[in-house]
């Protein structure tokens, strides 16, 4: 349904810019409820912050937000950009606090302006969208360079690992070397997570993390934050 393939060449390049934190979309300012879970120990050291980041990855992004930018490839690639926004608009929906709906906002905005600057006309009526979320124009991207959808899945969750790993370097706070370990442990995670979510039916799309909501609600009004969620 999706396609397969390894991105190579052009294509892997446009990935890797895509995924990179130097592009200037703002997702370090995020922690999606990480910085709550540190303050009320629930997230104490490397094993608990392993334990949080992949089960969030596993059970929110990967039933979430990887179905939805599957599908995203797919309506970008047939050229409907009204079935994308119907899609972005259920995404955007999905989200459970004021929070996390702010920060898909702010990511898929700011990344339609990037893909403007790289000539992806196709982002300008996203700019300032209420609906327009960050794997809609993730998917927009990938579809223009010619990454496969396996790929901008795997390439999509990869960067939201990496930004929860330096979220829980910066806040529990955890060395480099913790936060390597972290990450070796979630690639070995990544691959299955993405297959499986190839698999997930339209009507099971959804999120299966109640601490996540609940610790991105107290997040709203925590006293002291180094992070905007």
């Amino acid at each position: 349904m999706y396609g397969h393939g390894v991105a190579g060449g052009t294509a892997l390049l446009r990935l890797l810019n895509l995924t990179s934190p130097a592009l200037p979309i703002g997702s370090f300012h995020f922690s999606q409820g990480l910085e709550d879970a540190v303050e009320r120990r629930l997230v104490v050291d490397e094993a608990s912050a392993g334990d949080w980041i992949a089960g969030l990855a596993a059970q929110s992004v990967g039933t979430l937000d990887l179905p939805m930018l599957l599908r995203l490839h797919a309506a970008w690639t047939d050229k409907r950009p009204p079935w994308a926004l119907r899609l972005s608009a259920r995404l955007i929906a999905c989200r459970e606090t004021a929070e996390l709906r702010a920060e898909d906002r702010h990511l898929g905005s700011a990344l339609a302006r990037v893909l403007i600057e790289h000539g992806i006309e196709e982002a300008k009526p996203w700019i300032g969208n209420v609906d327009a979320s960050h794997a809609a124009l993730f998917a927009l991207a990938a579809v223009r360079w010619d990454i496969c959808a396996p790929d901008a899945a795997t390439g999509y969750l990869w960067s939201w690992c990496e930004n929860q790993v330096l979220a829980a370097i910066k806040l529990v706070p955890l060395g480099q070397s913790a936060g390597q370990r972290l990450l070796g442990q979630l690639i070995e995670r990544i691959p299955e997570i993405v297959e499986t979510a190839a698999t997930i039916d339209d009507d099971d799309i959804g999120i299966a993390s109640p601490m996540q909501g609940i610790a991105s609600a107290r997040h709203e009004s925590q006293y002291s934050r180094l992070f905007r969620s």
